[in-house]
């Protein structure tokens, strides 16, 4: 027998279908249209990948991943994973209520809360969900508090905010100035919470962590970090940039994740045990979810245990940097000014950015995605040019030189 949707039922699914062809359509025609390039990642030839173009096969030099380090294909990353996988197969099982808790869960968050020097850490399914969890429960915990927010955080981190319900004061982008000025406008006893992040994706800017931080005792106020374009890389023991500066202590709340330096994936949150701990009672994204296979956390834990022993894969990484901005400048790119190993070249059109990125893959055999609204702010559309370790100095000369050639076509 064959069942009928009722005509109410229909319009109402017509006119939600309509109101998502209409935002496509303006996306299209706007330039924020976003397609994927499904790739082929070589373990043994990172970072190098292959792509299906009209039915056959390319390869193309990957110069936009967060595998800042190449971890995602170091041997005893792989070896962990695989001696997991081996062992406890591969799913977790359930929450991390419900039997889906392993040792590898124990042992790595053990190993985040010393590297950080805290009490306690907690392990997410994404660094995302780590921030909006975190911060929504802090919410929840102290009501009263007033969130002073950079005006470049993470979509995480507005979200988060969003969901603490908790008053949120936005400062400019990071302005010293005008942080003081918003904080001196609050009353002395009122608690205070700076979110903030340690390297800002999209600019590649450093937060200003020692300002902020005598900002904190100036203010009675603490601190929220995101660290997660910082950890790994930054550091004698790639516990990130507020280690490096001698800061960590002043942290209250540090976050970070594993899929970028770490090559893996997943987040966490470290701090105060009650506070850890509170998080893990109260986060429904922790609580009501499959928790991380133990072949990513065993993965996860290698990776940080390394990088906590070797400095050569840093060394490696900034040496790279350093010729990529030197080459870059030489064919007189506009390299937006990045103190650190994110490195954005403006465009400043979405259509032309997408033309240049289109052609850098078609004619030369490199991949870089075009960053358009809403990742950054239209007019601010970018190639976001990220090297790795691994890249060789030959691939870097190369890709400067064929992006100096397609930006000039593009023009």
């Amino acid at each position: 027998m064959t069942q009928t949707t009722p005509v109410s039922s229909r319009r109402q699914r017509n006119a939600l279908v309509k109101a998502a062809v209409d935002f496509v359509t303006r996306a299209m025609v706007d330039g924020s249209y976003r397609t994927f390039l499904p790739l082929r990642r070589l373990a043994d030839d990172y970072p190098n990948a292959c792509f299906e173009r009209r039915g056959a096969q390319h390869r193309t030099n990957v110069f936009c991943s967060n595998d800042y380090l190449g971890m995602s294909n170091h041997e005893r990353v792989v070896a962990a994973a695989r001696a997991a996988l081996d062992e406890q197969g591969l799913g977790s099982g359930g929450s991390r209520n419900i039997s889906g808790t392993s040792l590898y869960h124990v042992e790595l968050e053990a190993e985040l809360a010393a590297l950080h020097g805290k009490e306690s850490a907690l392990v997410f399914n994404s660094g995302y969900v780590a921030n909006d969890e975190a911060l929504g429960v802090i919410g929840k915990l102290m009501p009263e508090l007033v969130v002073l927010s950079d005006g470049k955080n993470h979509r995480s981190l507005i979200e988060g905010i969003r969901k603490s319900g908790l008053r949120k004061i936005v400062f400019e982008h990071n302005s010293i100035p005008d942080l003081e000025a918003k904080l001196g406008a609050l009353p002395a006893e009122a608690p205070k919470l700076i979110v903030l992040e340690s390297i800002y994706s999209m600019d590649g800017h450093f937060g200003p962590l020692e300002e902020v931080c005598r900002l904190k005792h100036r203010h009675n106020a603490m601190i929220f970090l995101d660290e997660t374009h910082g950890v790994g890389v930054y550091g004698r023991t790639g516990a990130g940039v507020a280690d490096s500066m001698g800061l960590a202590h002043e942290i209250d709340v540090i976050q970070g994740g594993f899929g970028k330096a770490h090559g893996a994936t997943g987040g966490y949150v470290a701090g105060d045990a009650f506070l850890v701990d509170a998080i893990r009672l109260m986060a429904p994204g922790f609580i009501f979810t499959t928790s991380l296979p133990p072949l990513v956390l065993a993965a996860a834990l290698a990776s940080v245990r390394h990088l906590k022993q070797s400095n050569v894969e840093r060394e490696r990484l900034f040496a790279n940097v350093s010729l990529l901005k030197d080459e870059l400048r030489r064919h007189r790119l506009p390299v937006m000014d990045s103190p650190s190993h994110i490195v954005p070249v403006l465009i400043g059109d979405s259509f032309r950015c997408k033309s240049v990125s289109d052609a850098l893959l078609r004619e030369h055999g490199f991949y870089v995605q075009p960053i358009n609204w809403p990742s950054v702010q239209r007019g601010q559309e970018r190639l976001r040019v990220i090297v790795s370790s691994a890249h060789a100095e030959r691939d870097i000369r190369a890709f400067a030189l064929a992006l100096a050639r397609c930006m000039a076509a593009a023009s």
